[in-house]
Formats: C-alpha cells, structure tokens, sequence
C-alpha cells in the first residue's frame, strides 16, 4: 500500500499502459481518476477499480477542457498529489515531409500541449503541498527509429519538459520523473509498426534484447515506484522500461 492516502489522476487511462498504471496505484491504495476522451472505457474501469475511484471524460489537449477535469478533481478529492501524464497519439510511419500537417499539429496537441496544459492547471495547488508528476515518454524519444519522425521528436520534447519542470519545482517539493516504455501491446502498437503481422512483430522484438513486448504492468510497476514516498530522492529521471531496447 505505497500510494495509501494519495490521490492520483491518470490520463489516457481507460486502456494501454495508462489502464496498467491505474489498476497498480488502485492496488498500491491510491483514489484513482481515470481520465480519458472515451467516456465508456473510463468509466468502466473506474468501476473495476472500485475503492473511491472514479473517471472523467477530458480532451487533455483542449484548455477548457483541462480547465473542466481540475474543477472535477476539486469536487471529488479536494487536491491532488499525483499526476501521470499518459496521454498520447502518434502518426503512421511515415517519411517526415509527407506526415500532414494536421497529423503533426494531433500529436504535438495530445503528446506535448497537455503536459503544460495540466501543468497550468495543477502545478499552483502542488506547489503549495508537494507532489508527484510522471510523464509517459517513450524509447523513441532517446532512440528514434526511422519513419516516426515527429512522434519521436513530440517525445523527446517531454523528457526535456520532465528536466526543466524538475529542476523548477524541486524547492516546493514536487517531483517529476518520466518513463521510457518501449514497444507493448496497446492500442498503438499497430500504429507503430504500420501493419500488425507476424512478420513485423519479430523485426519489432529483435531490436529488444529481454524479447518481449511491454505490457502495462511493467508500467505499472514502474510507475508506482516513482510516484510514491520510496523514490523520495529522485526527480529528474527519464527511467528506460525497454528490456535494453536503448543499451
């Protein structure tokens, strides 16, 4: 029971690793918000979660949509002391002068603008009491591959914003680390490698030396650990969840 008296919101959580994340901080004694733009996923896993949790609809890249998910977090826990930044999308692999424009704006609005947006709407209140912040980056932020071109790059933007939002909230005792997952069976998988087939999945595994996918319980875990009192000491940090797929 690490996060036992925590409150924690957690977006993108209806499925993938944000659904991982959500069930380990609910086990490990957390009130839980699922966040997400699927209504109906959300809310379903909120009810599975049981133990005070409960979802909210939110478009994290839209301000006044944010501005709506603190007046929900204020109406149900009063404050919060953990937020985990899981929200994302990406493109298609694609050479880098032909992804569209409305592609790169979706990926930089979702992946990069609801970090600050969440920031802005939270961080005053987290200043105050302390706090843990957790960015959902990605091995292709700190080992690109070919064809993700601008995805890469919207990751590599947060474990930059991981850093500096560190090395400045540190005096009013918040800390922010992120997490570097590699490749796993979620919903963007297929988005990732183009075409889901078995042919791809072992190119896909051969560049990861442990030869697996992650999974959302090693996000979990992962994230568990550095959201709670134990990771007191660490702030700053882009953990690699990757099975040495960045070695």
């Amino acid at each position: 029971m690490r996060l036992e008296g925590k409150t924690a919101i957690v977006t993108g959580g209806a499925s993938g690793f944000g659904a991982g994340i959500a069930r380990k901080f609910a086990a490990e004694g957390a009130r839980v918000m699922v966040v997400d733009i699927n209504a109906d996923g959300a809310a379903d896993l909120a009810s599975e979660l049981g133990g005070g949790a409960v979802s909210c609809v939110c478009n994290v890249a839209d301000g006044d949509s944010v501005a709506q998910l603190a007046e929900a977090v204020e109406a149900k826990f009063g404050n919060v002391d953990i937020i985990v930044n899981n929200a994302g999308v990406t493109h298609k692999p694609t050479p880098l002068e032909d992804v569209s424009e409305a592609d790169f704006d979706r990926v930089f609005a979702v992946n990069c603008k609801s970090v600050y947006l969440l920031a802005r709407a939270f961080v005053p209140a987290m200043k105050k009491r302390g706090g843990a912040i957790l960015n959902v980056s990605s091995t292709a932020g700190i080992s690109p591959r070919p064809n993700l071109n601008w995805y890469n790059a919207s990751k590599g933007w947060m474990v930059t914003a991981t850093k500096t939002m560190a090395v400045e909230l540190a005096p009013s005792g918040v800390r922010v680390n992120a997490i570097c997952p590699v490749a796993g069976e979620t919903p963007l998988l297929s988005s990732f490698m183009g075409e889901d087939t078995p042919e791809m999945r072992i190119k896909f595994l051969s560049t990861i030396p442990l030869g697996r996918f992650s999974t959302p319980g090693d996000m979990g875990n992962a994230a568990a650990f550095l959201c709670s009192d134990e990771a007191g000491m660490i702030t700053g940090v882009a953990m690699e969840v990757d099975g040495g797929r960045c070695i």
